[in-house]
């Protein structure tokens, strides 16, 4: 995977936003179960909207993911292999992406339908109380996103334009 190359994710992938991020770290500190293993995991950063009765998904759209800059060295440090959000990542972030040899992918704000129809299966696996910021477990087929910081510290912000 390089940087501006567009690719189709197919597979598990775990929403977590902001509350369920503040959850996770708190049960790493205190040593508490994780509701998923963040071994080899994709978290997407996305709080869906509510599904429609003839949808497997609501409207999917990305989370800003500099929300996440604070929690995402230690979500990356315990396993994390790629994260879906949008917009740009501090420096910090992207070398602890680099040393925890992660990507982050980004998805195209704007796309919430799109991206919500490529939804296979969806179920609310952790913090339920959290609503829309729930942790789910989604299997996607086709999801389309961008690689926007690669393995070779490759930043898809800072890249030149291809001709």
């Amino acid at each position: 995977l390089k940087a501006n190359d567009f690719v189709y994710i197919s597979g598990e992938i775990f929403t977590a936003r902001d509350a369920a991020h503040k959850r996770l770290i708190d049960d790493i500190e205190n040593g508490r179960e994780l509701p998923f293993d963040l071994q080899n995991a994709i978290l997407y950063y996305v709080g869906p909207s509510p599904t429609p009765e003839h949808l497997k998904f609501g409207s999917a759209g990305p989370t800003t993911a500099s929300r996440m800059d604070r929690f995402t060295p230690t979500i990356l440090e315990h396993g994390v292999k790629a994260i879906i959000g949008k917009g740009y990542r501090s420096e910090a972030v992207l070398e602890s992406f680099y040393e925890n040899q992660a990507v982050y992918l980004l998805a195209i704000g704007g796309a919430g339908a799109l991206l919500g129809n490529c939804v296979l299966e969806s179920e609310i696996i952790a913090y339920h109380d959290l609503a829309s910021e729930a942790i789910h477990r989604l299997v996607v087929k086709d999801f389309p996103v961008i690689v926007g910081f690669d393995l070779d510290q490759n930043d898809a912000y800072k890249l030149k334009q291809r001709p």
